[in-house]
């Protein structure tokens, strides 16, 4: 059997088995199988070189393993090398290991046209983040602003890309949410973005977990969330309030997966397909 991935802690609420094993079983590949992969920080790296020799063929890398993905990489891709971070790792048979990030690529299909000349904020400063800021300046985007809740990471992130770091979030033509705020219903922000924004009387929480209102949510014309879950998020709720075009995350997810799919099987992903069995759930 091929055995494919996903490493993430945590990682149960990964969408990604669905849709790979709905396009197995699509194209008749009987002997695949993808499942999911949860590896605390601290057993990553002991854990990353055993799959290679257990018979996996190759990951994929979520929250919050991207940086070390790459970095106990024997080989990555420009891009990778570039983003400072991998989401994609193929195990090959002399036991090294190649890193790639196809978050930057599957983030411009799923936009579904090119950022060139847009004005672009990007929220997050992990390795998402860090691939989605790469992408849009890469692409054309006019100009490109991150913002994080802990400003030195956002600070970082822009010395390395080439892109500019803001303390508030700032009106732009495209938002991307890089943050794992809205991914749960009590949405919380990761420990490392820093202290919680107060909650005002009259704003969602996960709004000003973000350091936005929803009238702030207005100034972007294109919003792209990559948070996923059962229902719309709060900030794509309040960019479709507002008559803006969105993206929810398992677009995302459906595109970089779709991008791994194909490098590990040398098969044409069925997209459609990825794509309703990730709407369907585990």
């Amino acid at each position: 059997m091929a055995r494919l991935g996903v490493l993430g802690w945590p990682v149960a609420h990964s969408r990604s088995p669905a849709m790979h094993n709905a396009a197995f079983a699509e194209l008749g590949m009987a002997g695949w199988r993808y499942q999911r992969l949860p590896v605390p920080p601290r057993l990553f790296a002991e854990t990353v070189r055993a799959l290679g020799p257990c018979g996996v063929l190759g990951a994929n890398v979520t929250i919050p393993h991207k940086g070390a993905a790459l970095a106990i990489a024997d080989e990555a891709s420009a891009g990778a090398r570039e983003i400072g971070a991998a989401n994609t790792l193929t195990f090959a048979p002399d036991g090294s290991i190649h890193a790639e990030n196809t978050d930057a690529p599957g983030l411009l299909h799923a936009l579904g046209r090119s950022p060139a000349g847009m004005s672009a904020l990007v929220l997050g400063a992990g390795g998402s983040a860090r691939a989605v800021a790469w992408a849009l300046a890469r692409a054309g985007a006019r100009e490109v602003a991150v913002w994080n809740r802990t400003p030195e990471r956002a600070q970082e992130l822009a010395r390395d890309l080439g892109v500019d770091a803001v303390a508030a979030p700032v009106a732009a033509d495209l938002l991307v949410n890089c943050t794992s705020v809205g991914l749960t219903r009590e949405a919380c922000a990761e420990p490392s973005e820093g202290p919680a924004v107060e909650r005002s009387a009259t704003e969602d929480r996960a709004l000003n977990q973000l350091s936005l209102t929803f009238d702030q949510v207005g100034e972007y014309s294109d919003v792209i969330d990559l948070v996923y879950r059962n229902g719309t998020t709060p900030l794509l709720a309040a960019a479709r309030a507002h008559g803006a075009h969105t993206i929810d995350g398992l677009q995302v997810l459906v595109a970089q997966g779709a991008l791994s799919f194909e490098l590990w099987t040398g098969r044409d992903a069925p997209r459609e397909v990825m794509l309703a069995a990730a709407r369907q759930g585990s």
